[in-house]
């Protein structure tokens, strides 16, 4: 079995930023080919004893909210463990385990929430990355901002309706038309200069 040390010498250490965020099949594929069967032990509730320390916490977060994006892309499966990866942030956020971890990576408590469509949490992701991450602040809240408000206008997010199986209402549509979440985020950028 993969530990938690493994996922975090992976992410922070052999990836850099511009990783965590690109869309590229190998780079997809190596994290599917080196974490899935462990994603597969986190989704079935095995790896509780990860959530008893900030650093082993961050990796779970990693591991369910991170890296099934990457392993299942476009597909269902990449938001799977989000409700674990946001109960396991929220929990981390009330000890302030966030706050023993140097950013960039203290981000990575926060993502979930970004990730959530419920509109509390992301009210929430947006003060935390203000309040917690004035070493990188700038960049992390444009980000936090646009999802907020895709949030606000639908309540969820429209590129997810197709993994999901979701019907896309014309507003939608005519959203995900535009450029979808590039435009929401250019908005947040020109509203925040």
């Amino acid at each position: 079995m993969v530990t938690p040390q493994e996922v975090l010498a992976f992410w922070l250490d052999e990836c850099t930023p511009a990783d965590w965020y690109k869309s590229d099949p190998a780079f997809d594929r190596l994290i599917r080919d080196r974490f899935e069967e462990t994603w597969k032990e986190a989704q079935e509730g095995a790896l509780g004893l990860w959530l008893t320390h900030a650093s082993e916490t961050l990796a779970y977060i990693i591991l369910t909210d991170q890296f099934p994006r990457n392993m299942f892309r476009d597909q269902g499966d990449a938001f799977a463990t989000d409700n674990q990866a946001r109960a396991a942030a929220k929990a981390a956020i009330d000890r302030n385990w966030d706050l023993k971890i140097d950013e960039p990576a203290r981000q990575f408590f926060y993502l979930p929430l970004m990730h959530s469509e419920c509109l509390t949490d992301q009210d929430r992701a947006v003060r935390l990355i203000h309040d917690r991450m004035p070493l990188h602040r700038a960049g992390n809240i444009d980000h936090a901002c646009a999802h907020r408000a895709v949030i606000r206008d639908f309540g969820r997010f429209p590129y997810r309706n197709k993994a999901l199986g979701r019907e896309t209402t014309q507003a939608e549509q005519q959203f995900l038309d535009a450029g979808g979440y590039r435009v929401a985020y250019q908005a947040q950028v020109g509203a925040l200069t």
